[in-house]
C-alpha cells in the first residue's frame, strides 16, 4: 500500500494536514514553536520532512538510519508547553502521536483523491504504518496494534489532548510572513521572487484550505477549525479533477524523485 501511495504526488497534498494534527497536541506544538526552524526556513523544513517520510518507505537500508537520525535529533528537545506542563519530544505518547496521525490522514486523503479503501486495504495500510513506526523506533507497546484498537486511542487523543495551539493558528494564518520559495528549479525561484508579495497571501489561503479540507473531519472538529459546506463542495470538485488527472500521468510526473528511483530499481 505505502509503496504505491507514499510517493504519489497526491501525498504532497496530504502531508500538511498530518503536520497540523501533530502540532495541535500542546506538547508537540510547544516543541515545534521553541525548537523548529519552520518560521525562518519553511521551505527547507518542508523539503527535509518530505524526504524523511520518503526514506521510511523507499529508503531500503537507509530507512533504519533515518529512524535513528530522527531520534537523535529529538533527544534534546524538551521544555514547557502552554499549560505549564513539562514535555520531552521522545516521550512515547508524544512521539507515537506524531507517527499515528499519518494513518487517518492517508485514509481520508485517499478516499477523496484516489478511492475509498476496502476493509482489507485499510488493515494492510495500518499494518504497514505500524512497520514504519518500528523503523522510527516506536515500540509496539506504544501504538495500538490493530485497526480496532486504533480508533478508541485516536478518539481519546482528539477529545482530551488536541486544541488550536499557537502553531496551528500560525500555520493557517493567511497573513503569516512566509518567505519566497528557495527550493525547486532555479528559473522558477527567480520568476517567483519579485511576484511573491502578490502571491504570498493567495498561496497561504490555498494551503490552509487544503490543510483543513484534507484533515479527517473529526480531527478538524476537535481542533476547532471552521469548515463550511461551500468549502466541502469546492474541495470535492478539486478532488474529482485530481482523481481524473493524476492516474494518467507518466511515472516521472506522478511519483516524487526518491520514490520514482526506488520503483525503477525494484523493476530492474
Amino acid at each position: 500500500m505505502l509503496w504505491s501511495v507514499a510517493g504519489d504526488v497526491r501525498a504532497l497534498l496530504m502531508l500538511p494536514a498530518a503536520l497540523t494534527m501533530q502540532v495541535a497536541h500542546p506538547a508537540i506544538g510547544a516543541g515545534v514553536d521553541e525548537h523548529s526552524v519552520f518560521r525562518t526556513d519553511p521551505w527547507g523544513r518542508g523539503e527535509r520532512s518530505l524526504r524523511s517520510v520518503q526514506l521510511w518507505v523507499y529508503g531500503g537500508a537507509d530507512a533504519a538510519a533515518e529512524g535513528r537520525r530522527l531520534r537523535a535529533l529529538h533527544r534534546d528537545i524538551q521544555g514547557t508547553d502552554a499549560h505549564g506542563r513539562r514535555y520531552h519530544a521522545l516521550t512515547p505518547a508524544y512521539y507515537s502521536w506524531v507517527h499515528a496521525t499519518g494513518y487517518p490522514v492517508y485514509r481520508h486523503g485517499l478516499a477523496l483523491l484516489h478511492r475509498p479503501l476496502t476493509e482489507a486495504q485499510d488493515r494492510r495500510l495500518y499494518a504497514e504504518w505500524l512497520q514504519v513506526g518500528r523503523i522510527l523506533g516506536i515500540h509496539d507497546r506504544d501504538m495500538p496494534q490493530t485497526v480496532e484498537e486504533f480508533w478508541p486511542y485516536y478518539r481519546r487523543v482528539l477529545a482530551e489532548e488536541l486544541e488550536a495551539t499557537a502553531v496551528v493558528r500560525e500555520l493557517l494564518d493567511p497573513d503569516a510572513p512566509v518567505p519566497a520559495p528557495d527550493r525547486g528549479p532555479l528559473l522558477l525561484r527567480i520568476a517567483l521572487r519579485p511576484l511573491w508579495p502578490l502571491l504570498r497571501r493567495p498561496f497561504q489561503r490555498i494551503r490552509a484550505f487544503l490543510t483543513v479540507g484534507l484533515m479527517p473531519p473529526d480531527a478538524r472538529a476537535a481542533i476547532g477549525l471552521e469548515w463550511t459546506p461551500g468549502q466541502e463542495r469546492r474541495l470535492r470538485r478539486l478532488a474529482r479533477v485530481v482523481r481524473a488527472v493524476v492516474p494518467v500521468l507518466p511515472e516521472r510526473l506522478r511519483y516524487l524523485p526518491l520514490a520514482r528511483r526506488a520503483r525503477q530499481a525494484a523493476r530492474r
